[in-house]
């Protein structure tokens, strides 16, 4: 088993003359860890794997591999390796050749490239596939045939930046597991890059969450979808219903805002106080048709849509000011009966919600 090295951000910044595009970020990655940065297209996480890779140097702050400092480490002798989004592959060259390229730049005699470009396809599903030329191969073959070659040089740090992005979905969602399962069998520090939540999500140990060269929040996929520290994150990671106002009561970890539709609940992790301005956030998922009898957190609007997605339904609601919210609702069948132009309520429980600071997000 390869053996993954952890990878220290510290005050680390990245400006392109009037541009900067990583603002002080400090993060430790643990060794053989699988973490992701995610965020929209420009938001500096593809400078933080240039950084961390050699291809760039910070303009301030350090960066440590292993507790090593990398400051004038060239790429070349970083212990890492680099996955691009187009792969990079040698269209004329055999898929062995290809794993073994960089093991015949460091000087490995032939018979040792071979042999060990026989393994690196067996671990990556593809043996028996060696002598053929990578034209020849499928998308996802040929991935796995980048995910190789980086592995060939034995890297403490394995550096992906948006490698499925060219795949369709089926094989995204294939390569995924792939991935995983590659990355806990081999103990690599993995490092990926990537816009999509859902890769995030699926494969990280951790994700930090980036927005304009900033780190948002770093976490498990589960708190950060679950607890999300600001608004650009809830708002991001997954679909939220988002409602703004002012805390008129706020104990014991619960605030109540006054909002345009009335009054709604949530938890306060952040502990803001009475007056404060706020937004409420909660997830879809959480939301469920209203009774009489719930007396907080309920608001009505006139029914949209159904969506009919199998197992749970969407249903789409238009609120008094022209917005729409969206509940996800478990396939019981009674939602499927709500027609266009009804009036429906829906609630959710105080628990459910969560109160953050106003940033980058939508609501009302």
């Amino acid at each position: 088993m390869l053996a993954g090295k952890s990878v220290s951000l510290e005050n680390v910044s990245m400006a392109f003359g009037d541009f900067v595009a990583v603002r002080d970020a400090t993060l430790e990655i643990e060794a053989g860890e699988f973490f992701s940065f995610l965020g929209p297209s420009g938001c500096g996480k593809t400078t933080i794997l240039r950084l961390i890779s050699g291809f760039n140097e910070p303009t301030t702050g350090i960066v440590k591999i292993g507790g090593r400092v990398m400051a004038g480490i060239p790429a070349n002798r970083r212990p890492t390796a680099l996955i691009f989004q187009n792969l990079a592959l040698f269209p004329l060259m055999k898929v062995w050749e290809n794993v073994a390229f960089g093991l015949e730049a460091r000087g490995v005699d032939k018979a040792t490239r071979r042999k060990r470009a026989g393994e690196l396809l067996e671990l990556v599903a593809l043996e028996g596939q060696g002598e053929k030329l990578v034209t020849q191969l499928s998308g996802g073959q040929r991935q796995r045939v980048a995910i190789a070659r980086g592995l060939a040089v034995e890297p403490a740090v394995l550096l992906l930046d948006e490698p499925l992005s060219a795949l369709d979905l089926k094989l995204r969602q294939k390569m995924r597991a792939e991935l995983r399962s590659i990355q806990k069998e081999t103990g690599v520090t993995f490092i990926y890059i990537t816009h999509d939540q859902g890769e995030a999500l699926t494969m990280s140990d951790r994700i930090a969450v980036m927005s304009q060269g900033r780190i948002e929040q770093v976490g498990s996929p589960d708190a950060i979808y679950r607890d999300p520290a600001t608004a650009f994150v809830a708002t991001f990671v997954g679909e939220s219903n988002v409602f703004l106002g002012r805390i008129v009561e706020a104990a014991n970890g619960v605030a109540t805002i006054e909002t345009r539709f009335g009054r709604l609940s949530g938890r306060n992790p952040e502990g803001l106080a009475t007056g404060a301005e706020a937004q409420l956030v909660v997830r879809p998922e959480r939301c469920r048709l209203a009774t009489d009898q719930d007396p907080l957190n309920r608001l009505t609007g006139q029914s949209r849509r159904v969506d009919f997605e199998g197992s749970f339904i969407n249903l789409v609601l238009e609120l008094d000011d022209g917005r729409e919210i969206v509940a996800q609702l478990t396939n019981h069948g009674e939602a499927l009966h709500i027609t266009p132009g009804e009036a429906v309520s829906i609630g959710f429980p105080t628990e459910a919600a969560l109160l953050l600071e106003p940033g980058a997000s939508t609501g009302a």
